[in-house]
Formats: C-alpha cells, sequence, structure tokens
C-alpha cells in the first residue's frame, strides 16, 4: 500500500505545514520526510480550533482530545482530528470545514482498531523505516474510515484512549443526550401518543388523550369489538409491553393476565391494527411455551386467539379466517421447543392456518451486514485502504479483458444476502397485507420473542394497509407504537448502554468479518503488512441492524410507490442518523417500562421535535417532503406483487460514504427538487414583478387623476379670464365712448381720465360736496374729469363709505338697483366693478345721448 500524501498547498487555502516544510515533503512524497513533533503543530492551529469550537460544536458539547496533521486516508485529506463528548469531528486542514466522512457519532462506532503498517524499504533502510500508524472507525451506518498519524508524536493514543473513555460511558446517564438536555426539543410524554393513536384505531380519533387521563386510569374506552385495557398499566404482567393494551372486548383482565403465562416473556396476542370498515385485525405476540413434546396448551390464549377472529359482516355466523404467520424458518421454531417455546398447532386453533415465513436471526442479519459494508468500501470510490478500487481512475483495473475481478465483486454482493433478507421481509409483509385486504383475516404475527421479525412484519404491513402511516405524522406514530412501545431493545440492536449502569456498550463489537477488513479486497495487495490489535469483544452481543433493515424495507417501497409516501427518502436516511447518533432520548433502554424509569423523555430532547424544527424551516419545500405525494392517488392499501419485491441497493444510504457522486446522480426527486425550487424562485419573481406593476399603475391613476383636475381648474379658470376679459373690453368700450383713456394697472385697478377743452363753471347739483361724500366726489379745477374704478368681486360687499356714498348718487342707478350706463352692459354682464370714483362736476358737461337711458 502506497503512503498518502498530504496535498499540496496549491490544492488548499492554508496548510498546517509552513512553506519549507511542505516543499520538503513534496520533494519525497512521502510522511517520514518531516520529523514532527506535538508542539509545533499544536501552536500552528491553536487559533483555528478554538474559533471553530464557537462556530462548529454543538450544545454542551465539549473537546476532549485535538489531533493535528492528521489524514483521512480515504480521501487522501489532511487535517485535524477532534474527539469530543459527542462524535469524532474531523476538519479540512485549510478551509476548516467539517468533512462528513471523517465525522461520526461516537454512538455510532461499531468498532475501532489500532493498525501499524510497515514500509517496504530497502535493505540499508530497513531498521530505520519507522511504522505508520493508523486508526480504523467502523460505523454502524455503513462506513469504514482510516485515519493516519505521524510517528513519533502520540496522538493516535492520545484519541484511541478518548474514544475508549467517550464510547463506553459507565452508565446511561453519561451519554451526550442527558449532558445537553432538552434544550429546545420539548418531548411530550409518549404515552399520551400512544394512546391518542389506540383512539384513532378505536374510531374514536375526536377524544384527546391527557396526562390525568392516563394518571387516572380513566383511558379503558372500547368500541363494539375491542377495548383499551389498563392491566399492565405497572408493567407487572409484561415489562416489555406498554401500559395499555388493546384486546377483544370479550375477554377479561383476568384472562388476559392468564394468557401472558403461556407466552414468552408475557408477550401475548394483543390487537396493533384492526380495519376499520372489515373488522380484521393484525395481532402480534411471542412464541407459545408448548415444550419439547409440543404438547402443551392454554384454554385462554386459545380463547383470545379465536377473539382476534369476529364474525364476518353481512353473513350468518360465520367466522372469519385466521392465519398464525410465524417469521421463524421452520426448523428453528423446531429446535425452540427443545428451549420451552415452539409453535402453535393449527388443530389447537380453530379455523387457523399457520404459516413459517423463514427470515434469519439478529445474527444472520448483523453478518449479512458486516458483509455488505466491507462490499461497499472495497468496491467504493472511497475506500479505507485508500488505494484505487475497481472501479477508481476511469476503472482502468476492468482492463486486458479480464472479467473475473467483475465477476467476484457481482458475486459478493449476492453472498452478502443483505438484499434477500430485505426482500424476505417485504414479501412476508406484502403476504400479510393482502390476506387482511383480500381476505378479510386476521393475523397473528410472532417469532421468538416477538420483538425482532415480529416488528418488522407487523409495522410494515401496517403501512401497507393503511394511509395514515404513510405520512409524517402517522410514521412517527407507527414506529413510536409497534417499535417503542411494543418493547424493540433498542438499547441492545443499536449497542448503546443500558440502565444497569453497567459498562455495556463496547468499544469495539465482536463483527468476525470486519476483523482485518482493510485487506478483504482481492486488488488490495499492498506491499507493507498489517498489524491489528485483536479487538475487545462481548461475551453476548446483540447487536443488530433490525431498526435499519426496516427503514431499508421502507425505502425500497417508496422506490415502488413514490406517490403513496409524504415523507422522502432524505427523510428516512435522517431518521436512521438521529437512532444511531443516540443524541436524542427517543430510542434509549429496551423498552417503555425502562424510558419511563430513567425519565428519559424529560431528561432528553426529543428526535421528532427536532425533525419537525428542521422541516419547518422550509415549509413543505423542505427535503424530508415527497415532491410526488399524491394522497388520492393511494388512497387504499397497497398490494405489491411478489414479482416488484425485488430490492436494490439503497443508494442514498448505502452509497453515500463510498460512491457519494453515484448516491445522488440518479435521483430523480432531487433532480425535480431543484427544478421546482427554480420554478418557486421565478413564480415569486414574478409575483414581485407583478406587485410591482400594480403599484405603478396604481400612481398613473392617482396622476390621471390629479391632472384631469388640474385640466379642471385650468379650464374654469380660463372661462374666468375670457369672462373678465370681456367685461373688462365692454367697459373699456363704454368710456372709452365718452371719450376718455383708459389705463388698467397690473394691480386691477383702472384710471380714466377724460379731458374737456373748455371749463365751464361748475353747476350746481344736489350732490353733497366733498366734505359731506367723505372725499366720494373730488373736483378739479382743471375741469379734468378722473374716474377711478375698483375692481371687486361680485359677490362682496363693499364696507367703504366712499363706495356706499357712491352707490347712493350715483345718477345712472334705477331704483330697483340696476345700472342705466349706457347699453347697460354692466347689468348684462353681472360686471364685477362694483365701485367708482369720479369728477361728477365734469359728468355735467359731458354730451350724453338720452337714448342711452332709454329703458328697452
Amino acid at each position: 500500500m502506497a503512503a498518502p500524501k498530504p496535498r499540496s498547498s496549491s490544492g488548499r487555502s492554508t496548510p498546517l505545514r509552513d512553506s519549507s516544510e511542505s516543499e520538503k515533503m513534496e520533494a519525497t512524497g512521502s510522511w517520514d520526510a518531516l520529523d514532527w513533533t506535538i508542539e509545533p503543530v499544536s501552536r500552528s492551529v491553536s487559533r483555528s480550533v478554538s474559533r471553530v469550537q464557537l462556530e462548529c460544536l454543538l450544545e454542551a458539547e465539549q473537546v476532549e482530545v485535538e489531533g493535528y496533521g492528521v489524514v483521512l486516508v480515504n480521501t487522501d485529506e489532511a487535517g485535524t482530528l477532534i474527539v469530543t463528548n459527542f462524535r469524532l469531528l474531523f476538519l479540512s486542514e485549510g478551509t476548516r470545514n467539517v468533512i462528513a466522512l471523517g465525522t461520526i457519532p461516537l454512538a455510532t462506532i461499531e468498532k475501532f482498531n489500532k493498525i501499524v503498517v510497515k514500509n517496504q524499504s530497502t535493505p540499508r533502510q530497513s531498521d530505520k523505516t519507522p511504522s505508520r500508524r493508523l486508526l480504523q472507525v467502523i460505523g454502524k451506518d455503513m462506513r469504514i474510515i482510516v485515519f493516519g498519524f505521524r510517528p513519533k508524536t502520540r496522538q493516535r493514543l492520545a484519541v484511541f484512549n478518548a474514544l475508549l473513555k467517550c464510547t463506553k460511558p459507565a452508565s446511561l446517564w453519561d451519554l451526550y443526550a442527558f449532558v445537553s438536555g432538552p434544550s429546545k426539543f420539548n418531548n411530550t410524554n409518549p404515552k399520551v401518543r400512544l394512546l391518542n393513536e389506540y383512539l384513532r384505531l378505536l374510531g374514536k380519533g375526536s377524544l384527546r388523550a391527557s396526562m390525568n387521563m392516563i394518571e387516572d386510569g380513566s383511558f379503558t374506552f372500547s368500541n363494539d369489538l375491542w377495548r383499551i385495557s389498563s392491566i399492565n398499566s405497572s408493567y407487572t404482567m409484561c415489562q416489555s409491553y406498554p401500559f395499555a393494551l388493546i384486546v377483544p372486548k370479550s375477554i377479561t383482565d383476568d384472562e388476559v393476565l392468564q394468557a401472558s403465562n403461556f407466552r414468552a416473556r408475557g408477550r401475548l396476542p394483543v390487537v396493533t391494527w384492526c380495519h376499520p370498515k372489515t373488522g380484521a385485525v393484525l395481532a402480534r405476540s411471542s412464541q407459545p411455551l408448548v415444550g419439547i413434546m409440543m404438547n402443551m396448551r392454554s384454554n385462554t390464549d386459545e380463547k383470545i386467539v379465536a377473539a382476534l377472529c369476529p364474525q364476518l359482516t353481512g353473513t350468518r355466523g360465520k367466522r372469519r379466517k385466521l392465519y398464525i404467520a410465524d417469521a421463524r424458518p421452520r426448523k428453528n421454531a423446531l429446535a425452540n421447543g427443545a428451549m420451552g417455546g415452539g409453535s402453535e398447532s393449527s388443530s389447537n386453533y380453530f379455523q387457523s392456518e399457520i404459516v413459517f415465513f423463514g427470515i434469519d436471526n439478529i445474527h444472520a442479519m448483523r453478518e449479512s451486514f458486516a458483509r455488505l459494508r466491507d462490499y461497499l468500501d472495497t468496491h467504493g470510490a472511497a475506500s479505507s485502504d485508500g488505494m484505487s478500487s475497481f472501479l477508481r481512475h476511469g476503472g482502468w483495473t476492468w482492463g486486458g479483458g479480464n472479467l473475473s475481478s467483475m465477476s467476484a465483486s457481482v458475486s459478493t454482493l449476492g453472498d452478502s444476502g443483505w438484499l434477500i433478507h430485505v426482500q424476505s421481509v417485504l414479501a412476508g409483509s406484502a403476504w400479510i397485507a393482502a390476506r387482511v385486504a383480500l381476505e378479510s383475516a386476521s393475523v397473528l404475527v410472532h417469532c421468538s420473542d416477538g420483538w425482532d421479525r415480529t416488528t418488522q412484519l407487523i409495522s410494515l404491513a401496517n403501512l401497507l394497509l393503511d394511509p395514515y402511516y404513510r405520512t409524517v405524522t402517522g410514521f412517527q406514530a407507527l414506529i413510536e407504537k409497534d417499535w417503542l412501545a411494543f418493547g424493540h431493545p433498542f438499547a441492545d440492536r443499536v449497542g448503546m448502554s443500558t440502565v444497569t449502569g453497567s459498562c455495556s456498550i463496547p468499544s469495539e463489537l465482536t463483527r468476525q468479518s470486519s476483523t482485518g477488513s482493510i485487506q478483504s479486497s482481492p486488488m488490495r495487495q499492498p506491499s507493507a503488512s498489517f498489524t491489528s490489535q485483536p479487538p475487545t469483544s462481548h461475551a453476548q452481543n446483540n447487536y443488530s441492524p433490525i431498526f435499519l433493515q426496516w427503514v431499508d424495507c421502507v425505502s425500497q417501497l417508496l422506490r415502488m410507490y413514490p406517490f403513496a409516501f409524504e415523507f422522502s427518502s432524505a427523510f428516512l436516511v435522517d431518521l436512521v442518523d438521529c437512532v444511531l447518533s443516540c443524541r436524542f432520548g427517543n430510542f434509549f433502554c429496551n423498552s417503555e417500562k425502562e424510558r419511563q424509569q430513567c425519565g428519559v423523555p424529560e431528561a432528553c430532547g426529543c428526535m421528532w421535535a427536532y425533525l419537525a424544527d428542521l422541516r419547518a424551516s422550509k415549509g413543505s419545500s423542505h427535503v424530508h417532503y415527497n415532491y410526488f405525494y399524491d394522497p388520492l392517488k393511494h388512497d387504499g392499501p397497497i398490494l405489491p406483487p411478489a414479482a416488484a419485491l425485488a430490492p436494490t441497493l439503497w443508494p442514498q444510504f448505502h452509497l453515500r460514504w463510498a460512491c457519494p457522486s453515484e448516491a445522488q446522480a440518479g435521483d430523480v426527486e432531487a433532480q425535480f427538487r431543484k427544478m421546482d425550487i427554480k420554478f418557486s424562485e421565478l413564480q415569486k419573481e414574478k409575483e414581485a414583478a407583478e406587485r410591482k406593476a400594480k403599484e405603478i399603475t396604481a400612481v398613473m391613476e392617482l396622476l390621471s387623476a390629479d391632472l384631469q383636475n388640474e385640466k379642471q381648474v385650468s379650464s374654469s379658470a380660463m372661462i374666468l379670464a375670457k369672462r373678465a376679459s370681456k367685461e373688462s373690453e365692454a367697459i373699456k368700450r363704454a368710456i372709452q365712448s365718452l371719450g376718455c383713456n383708459v389705463h388698467f394697472s397690473g394691480s386691477g385697478d383702472c384710471t380714466v381720465n377724460i379731458e374737456s377743452s373748455q371749463i365751464e363753471p361748475p353747476l350746481k347739483s344736489s350732490f353733497p360736496s366733498k366734505k359731506e361724500a367723505d372725499g366720494a366726489v373730488q373736483r378739479d379745477d382743471k375741469s379734468d374729469l378722473s374716474v377711478s374704478i375698483t375692481v371687486m368681486a361680485d359677490d362682496v360687499v363693499s364696507s367703504n363709505p366712499i363706495d356706499r356714498v357712491c352707490e347712493t348718487l350715483c345718477p345712472l342707478r334705477m331704483r330697483d338697483g340696476g345700472c342705466r350706463w349706457p347699453d347697460a352692459g354692466c347689468a348684462r354682464l353681472g360686471s364685477q366693478f362694483v365701485g367708482l370714483k369720479a369728477n361728477y362736476e365734469a359728468f355735467d358737461k359731458l354730451s350724453i345721448y338720452d337714448s342711452y337711458f332709454q329703458p328697452k
């Protein structure tokens, strides 16, 4: 195996080493050309790491150990490796970004090993060439990663010891979920949610459960066929069953308690789903304790099983058929008889049929999962040995017409058996759903303990039968009911601490096929030899990816029926990651009872609240939602034919680490999502443009209205101006006809000067004198007539005493107030000239035609 070389500074922004060191390494092409020590490297990145701690670490996440100059062998990328109390964090050397492949939660680590690789060297250098220090980390999420450390730094030992400490806490309460607390992801009591689901199944969805209802025991509702029993409210009958159970209405609590003694671990037959129209049910239990001779019976057990098959509606006393589905191979069921278990006899259960599905146990699933993981690591694009896999660099290893390696690759995938196991679970679930939907038959499902294969089959059949479980909310209710409430042992299967307080989580879980897996590939023939330290193993290994396998089955259904599910494949991936990471407390412990005893719902954050918060950030456009979902297209049961149940690798999960680019290349939903996001952006831009256009239109309408008003005002002003002009011209002509000169000033006043060649002595007049008129009449010794005309509005009554005297003394006014001025133009035109100042003595000298004053 060739030593991975750190990339040159041209490919990174800011390397950890200085330029001289980088040039020295590039010249030699080997790590051994540079003798690093911890101190200078630590000083070179201490400031960057402190900055990253503020940006990247989660709430209550604390750094335990930091290693600098570490190389991620899978991608040949150098960076900083940090061990916290929650995860193994790998930061890029130049950008300080988190590298997803090298970052893994501690609870997701299944196994880690220290590996020593000796370099191939010439005879002269055989004693001087140092060996490479590697750390192999095997995850439960399909990845195998290897970190390379510089010799003489002891960083690998520090990281290894930190992993030993943090991955093997002394008790459950030392896990990160308890340290961080619920934060903003508060968890409502799961008992309330379970009871609400029970009420929905009984057709009483209008009722809402509460903690008061649970505390006072008033939750024992019922319908015509089924009832909710509180016999297990204190978990004394069955510690792995929930506090409330749905049982036939005709069965008493005493009979329920008696029947529990005939089933393994007290897991008697109970209803987990009932058809709202036909009355058919899905029931679950553990194996019956028939004994080694297979001759033990229980009347109450047989009575409960018979009560699961009420009469068919619309028939006269005809009972529906009962299928007892045993998930195990027949030989395994018979072998369990030696330990007191076994299977039912159809002769003891009325109108029943026994069916064996042949699904293997948890140990077979664990080994199959390990082989699949090794296969993907060997043939992926980011192999943990740092070498080119079969498909790297353009597939040059396929050349020469040699297809033996290709055949070996396909054979290895088949030999893993994972897809065969997935198909078995799918086929069994589809068969169960078909019996309920097509025959209106009831089905009782069990395996040995009734919490692994039984849970897979029952929950998958529920998903096929009930469209509600294919929504995001219903999927949560399904998992909480059939997986959590009915006691799937997550602590054992996921591999985490239990409530016993003992060190039950291993640093390296036993997995034979993963031991020394770095050299499992036929193409991996490195010149250096690997020396792997033996792993620490458990006396009993109950780790098995049962829940992950079930989610894989759901993804296969999502691929076959893309319009039937509200959630997407990305939602399933995030769900599995949350379960494996143990960041939240929903999947802690092995039963509902243990979680209640530990106070998990109150002490830890809720995964469902976290996922809901993610979806709320983007609404319906979030990646968790399926863009193709059409609830009307599949509003009933989904019954896939056997020929369609041919599973494939789940790209978004199986290939995301080994082949990251291929994992999303064929994702039609992702492409459609991008198009939809682009369409949404264009739609928003269109709406913004339309709003802008409406605003501009409104402004234009306002301006048009203002312009129209201005036009009206201008028109009115023009009319008034023309009217005033006509009046002025009329007055001017009238005055000029008297031989007067008329002068108009800009202030609106006009002056009329009358000139005469001979000045006669003043005539007697009945007009008052100047003093009497208070200045209204002004005499001129030069016998000139000066007339001053003041322009006033028609509706203005003058308050000037001179004007009032003038109006009183004016010889041209009639008694009715009219004016007899020549042609009576002022009166006809409604003149605005209401005041007149004149030298009335000069008027006596004027010659005015009498006809001017003749009435018309």
